[in-house]
């Protein structure tokens, strides 16, 4: 189907949901507009223009021959035909017609009367009704001399059509504008509303939004209220706990440490020492990974700066490709935290790491390509799990917890975002991080 009609109407028509609802209101208007005015124009004023057109050439005509019938009282039918047909006729004698055609900026008067004329008299002629006066100017060739014909234009074609249409065109747009301002109205409500379940989903607060608009708006934006009040209720009491659990936690671990640095020296005692600093370790690492950073506020950082401050802080062969200057707002601790895995990951995996930060058009990205043994793609979705560790390919010899890509996506979609794994022009594997600017 696809091959067959390659142009879809959403292909051609616009995506927002105000563009659309424009649209909806405004073509169904023009294209009956259109209709009207092309059944009135060539129903009624064409065909009524046309005979009256019809109506004044058979009277010129009728004139004419009366002059040849009665030359020495067409001065009494000359009267007559002013006072009965209200036409004005002179004999210009030994004249000839003028040679410049004025010519309207609507022809079809022109080539109506033209038509008309051309069917009746075998004479030439010549005419003016480019003025907007009362009459139009016709002239005909009789002989030596010209019959210029003064008549009322009214009894020449139609000129009340043109005023029906702008009548209709003038009242359309009148109730475009008031349905469009009130689909303004309405489509703004629901913007503000998609504005604000953007921020809450990215971590930010919405100042003064207030539910409004139709009923079924106001019940979503409070529904989208109520949701993110939950959440936050939630988010802070799980901080909390978690809080409470870390201090009890570090508690003993600290009274364990004590007691081995006032035992003697021992290789024992040297591992149980290594064993509780990689045990504190990894018990931040899960703490951060349950709490997610929840009390930090959002706000303006620079992407580019942030990833140089990371890489600078650690120890490998990291190679800065292309850095662009690109502010977004996020914050700051998880999005280093973030930041920090990826490229810790790329170390413990590869010998060499490249980085690149984008400014894209809705996203800042970061590149990170490393020369590990990458991953497999049956196996991409699976590295994002908790706890989650790959084959030996990929985990021989790294210590951690399997977190590292865990925390970075959550970091990055309560941010908006997004992580992406692919393959890399390295040999290993590389990884799209995208934040919202």
């Amino acid at each position: 189907m696809s091959k067959r009609f390659p142009l879809r109407l959403r292909d051609i028509t616009p995506r927002g949901l105000y563009p659309r609802s424009v649209l909806m209101v405004v073509l169904p208007v023009i294209l009956l507009l259109t209709a009207v005015t092309y059944i009135f124009y060539d129903s009624h004023w064409r065909h009524t223009s046309r005979k009256l057109s019809q109506t004044i050439s058979s009277e010129i005509e009728f004139m004419i021959a009366l002059r040849h019938q009665y030359p020495d009282e067409f001065d009494s039918i000359r009267e007559d035909a002013r006072r009965a047909m209200q036409m004005d006729v002179t004999v210009l004698e030994d004249t000839q017609l003028p040679t410049e055609q004025k010519q309207l900026f609507f022809t079809a008067l022109d080539d109506i009367l033209s038509r008309e004329l051309d069917v009746s008299l075998e004479q030439p002629y010549w005419f003016d009704i480019s003025g907007y006066g009362a009459t139009v100017e016709i002239q005909v060739q009789d002989g030596p001399d010209v019959l210029r014909i003064m008549a009322e234009r009214d009894r020449t074609f139609s000129t009340t059509g043109h005023i029906f249409i702008v009548w209709v065109i003038g009242a359309t747009g009148i109730l475009i504008a008031l349905a469009l301002g009130f689909l303004r109205n309405q489509v703004r409500s629901i913007l503000k509303l998609t504005e604000a379940a953007k921020s809450y989903g990215r971590g930010r607060d919405v100042e003064n939004f207030r539910p409004a608009g139709a009923t079924e708006i106001r019940d979503a934006a409070r529904a989208v209220m109520d949701m993110r009040t939950r959440l936050t209720t939630f988010a802070e009491e799980r901080t909390t706990m978690l809080a409470g659990i870390s201090h009890d936690l570090r508690t003993p671990l600290t009274r364990l440490k004590l007691q081995l640095a006032m035992m003697e020296d021992s290789e024992d005692i040297r591992a149980a020492k290594a064993d509780l600093t990689e045990m504190s370790a990894m018990l931040e690492e899960y703490l951060a990974f349950a709490s997610g950073k929840e009390g930090e506020q959002p706000e303006t950082l620079r992407f580019d700066t942030l990833v140089r401050d990371v890489a600078g802080g650690l120890e490998g062969e990291i190679t800065l490709r292309r850095m662009d200057s690109v502010e977004i707002i996020a914050r700051p601790g998880s999005v280093r935290r973030a930041v920090s895995n990826l490229l810790s990951n790329a170390l413990g995996f590869g010998t060499h790491v490249e980085v690149d930060v984008i400014d894209g058009p809705h996203m800042a990205e970061l590149v990170v390509d490393d020369d590990g043994p990458g991953i497999p793609t049956e196996q991409r979705e699976e590295a994002f799990k908790p706890f989650h560790r790959l084959d030996a390919s990929r985990s021989q010899n790294v210590p951690g917890t399997g977190l590292g890509l865990s925390i970075a996506r959550d970091t990055a979609r309560q941010h908006g975002g997004d992580i992406r794994l692919e393959d890399g022009p390295l040999g290993g594997l590389r990884v799209r991080l995208r934040l919202p600017r």
